[in-house]
């Protein structure tokens, strides 16, 4: 009986995370139905359950939810909002049903839950045909989305800025970031091709080098494979210092994937010193092994850094257990950077002035400064303390160069 009881006052988990990302895949456009895989980030301490909503004036089959960390299934039913309420989620409506999420252990204080929701929905107001074309015509809320035809349709049009993509298995994908603070009313249409038109994926034979600024703009980039980038998840979140410190305090959160993978390596930028550096893993709040290495003791613990190892090069080594095949890691990594060059005061007013290459960036203000100057359109806002931020969101797979000015309210 006590079990029974804390679960049914367990809090509930409705917030999400910037890692939220959704991918809708066209069916048989005759059906009028479309299939949701659905990654979202629960945070809310102690939690027992996680919530998600399913909308109203569709018919939803639920395939399946995973645990990301570990790949696990996990248990699951559709309960009505009265039900959810009783089971301690307040903000559940009374004509709403919700999938309710068993999670496999409360979260901690300062971690994170990542599950991944599949199910189909049929839906004739937001899928349908018109003429010779598909429509798929509905309001996305999530920053990160990715809607896929039926193999064997041209995009003919979309009326929010996206990226196009033809997936390994010859289907067109749209995918794009919301930078907005409000849904996105997305409207696409498709047309069927000809039987005849070539589906296929060259093998790509261009490297990363061919993003970032310093890349060869010469030339056409034949070969180029291009990134997605609404499921990439690194963010980073950077806390300015007094400005004749040049510091900055910084953490950045990042999904490991790849099977036997057990270290993160980040390569200190030139010209910037990296201080107190510390890592977690987000799943489990657990504390991780960190290391910094400096020219020749890079070369050797023989770890490859993806460039050539100078005798200023430096290097931040975070390890972690292996990832298993099927399995992920979340990873948040902090520490100081010292940057005499590109963080500066002068006459006064501070200058920040670097380039990010995240799709999720934000910078916080010292405090007791306020904003005289930005070039790179943000989101400004407050954090709780009262410290100017501002939040790019960059949805083009290239860097951008963030300048920042300010001033002392009181000098």
């Amino acid at each position: 009986m006590k079990i029974i009881f804390l679960l049914l006052l367990a809090p509930a988990v409705f917030a999400q995370s910037d890692d939220s990302y959704t991918r809708y895949e066209l069916l048989d456009p005759a059906s009028q139905r479309f299939r949701i895989v659905y990654d979202v980030t629960a945070t809310e301490s102690g939690a027992f359950y996680y919530y998600n909503t399913l909308r109203k004036g569709s018919e939803h089959t639920v395939d399946g939810v995973v645990d990301r960390m570990t790949g696990q299934a996990l248990p699951w039913k559709i309960v009505s909002g009265a039900e959810a309420k009783k089971a301690g989620y307040s903000a559940a409506a009374e004509d709403t049903d919700y999938l309710q999420v068993k999670l496999a252990r409360p979260i901690v204080a300062g971690s994170e839950y990542r599950i991944t929701i599949d199910k189909t929905y049929q839906d004739p107001k937001s899928y349908f045909v018109q003429g010779d074309r598909i429509v798929f015509d509905r309001s996305l809320g999530i920053k990160r989305n990715s809607v896929v035809l039926p193999r064997g349709y041209e995009l003919v049009r979309c009326n929010y800025p996206s990226q196009v993509i033809l997936e390994n298995d010859g289907r067109i994908k749209i995918s794009f970031l919301n930078a907005g603070p409000s849904e996105v009313p997305l409207r696409m249409e498709g047309r069927k091709l000809s039987a005849s038109a070539d589906l296929t994926v060259p093998v790509a034979t261009s490297s990363s080098s061919a993003i970032g600024q310093g890349r060869d703009k010469s030339k056409a980039r034949v070969g180029f494979p291009i990134p997605e980038r609404a499921n990439q998840t690194r963010e980073i979140v950077y806390f300015l210092q007094e400005p004749e410190t040049h510091a900055f305090r910084l953490y950045h959160d990042y999904t490991e994937t790849r099977p036997g993978t057990d270290r993160y390596i980040n390569v200190v930028r030139a010209g910037s010193r990296a201080s107190n550096p510390s890592a977690k893993m987000l799943d489990t709040g657990k504390e991780l092994k960190v290391e910094t290495l400096k020219g020749d003791a890079i070369t050797q613990r023989k770890l490859d850094i993806g460039e050539t190892v100078t005798p200023e090069t430096e290097v931040v080594v975070i390890w972690f257990d292996p990832v298993a095949k099927g399995q992920s890691a979340r990873l948040r990594i902090e520490e100081t950077y010292t940057d005499t060059n590109r963080y500066v005061l002068s006459n006064n007013e501070f200058v920040f002035d670097r380039s990010f290459g995240r799709p999720f960036n934000t910078v916080i203000l010292p405090s007791g400064w306020f904003l005289t100057g930005n070039a790179i359109p943000a989101t400004i806002g407050l954090t709780p303390d009262g410290n100017v931020s501002l939040t790019y969101v960059n949805g083009s797979p290239d860097e951008i160069d963030v300048l920042i000015k300010g001033r002392k309210r009181e000098p």
